[in-house]
């Protein structure tokens, strides 16, 4: 019953890691559900955003993070490797969202890529299988588990792709930001391809939506009206002081609270209950 779900854009700061992010928090406060966290930005935002920096340096300094499975792969030729060590409990600092877990990233991910994709792997493994392969033991554990991808196509994000049952494309929108969903669709579909899987799109995902913008109000027209590049899920996440806030680590008391109590919050938990539907609906109760 996991949905293995990723989330990706080519262009930064479209509030990709916000977004995955909030739906955990909701998924589990709203909606009873538990959820895998696996940050694969080296930036680290997701991880400082859910445990904070101080316990992020703690994990990190004893190399217990996501770059080290891919290190160790490196070292080992594929070898097994055991993930559950990597996952931080109960990472959320509200009461209320217990059922969240989360493997961190590093900042040694921004070295990896290269190392990872030159990497003569074991037999009959190659270097975007690795998560894939590390998650087999723990993935039925949970209900959802969301993969925050960098902002590109390269190994570490083919990774969480090929790890990945479906993805969602966080954008704001304007031409900048959406410019890049057609090819995005396209580079998974050949992976999934060669792969030999499908990887569902479930839906774009809109943020920092500005009503009184005509460029914002004109864009998600047209994307609602392209049948090129599939669903636009209904609820449209506004610009706000609040969510930008939300990426504290702090506890705010409760999710209206951290995400906002002028329609944010509201907008958050009807994305993740399309979300939640969506997902029964494209990919099946069973995975």
């Amino acid at each position: 019953m996991t949905h293995v779900v990723a989330t990706i854009n080519l262009k930064g700061g479209v509030g990709k890691t916000t977004t995955t992010a909030a739906l955990a928090e909701m998924l589990s406060g709203e909606f009873g559900q538990r959820v895998l966290l696996i940050d694969l930005d080296p930036q680290t935002n997701l991880t400082i955003m859910m445990v904070g920096e101080r316990r992020w340096g703690e994990v990190d300094s004893l190399n217990l993070t996501i770059a080290s499975l891919f290190d160790a792969a490196v070292a080992s030729n594929g070898a097994d490797y055991d993930i559950s060590r990597l996952i931080l409990r109960g990472v959320s600092p509200l009461k209320k969202v217990m059922s969240v877990d989360l493997i961190p990233s590093s900042l040694a991910l921004i070295g990896m890529q290269e190392k990872v994709a030159a990497a003569a792997l074991g037999i009959g493994n190659e270097s975007t299988d690795i998560l894939l392969r590390a998650l087999t033991h723990v993935v039925d554990n949970y209900d959802y588990v969301l993969i925050d991808c960098p902002p590109n196509l390269e190994t570490i994000t083919l990774n969480g792709l090929r790890a990945a049952d479906a993805y969602i494309i966080p954008t704001i929108p304007d031409v900048m930001s959406t410019y890049g969903i057609g090819p995005i669709q396209e580079r998974v579909k050949s992976h999934g391809e060669r792969w030999g899987k499908s990887i569902v799109e479930l839906g774009i995902v809109i943020t920092k939506y500005r009503r009184a913008s005509s460029v914002h109000r004109n864009t998600v027209d047209d994307l609602n009206r392209r049948k090129d590049i599939g669903m636009v899920f209904p609820s449209l996440i506004p610009e706000a002081n609040q969510i930008a806030a939300a990426a504290e680590y702090a506890d705010f008391g409760t999710l209206r609270q951290k995400y906002g109590t002028d329609g944010q919050f509201t907008a958050l938990r009807e994305l993740t209950q399309d979300f939640v539907a969506t997902t029964k609906v494209r990919l099946g109760w069973a995975r």
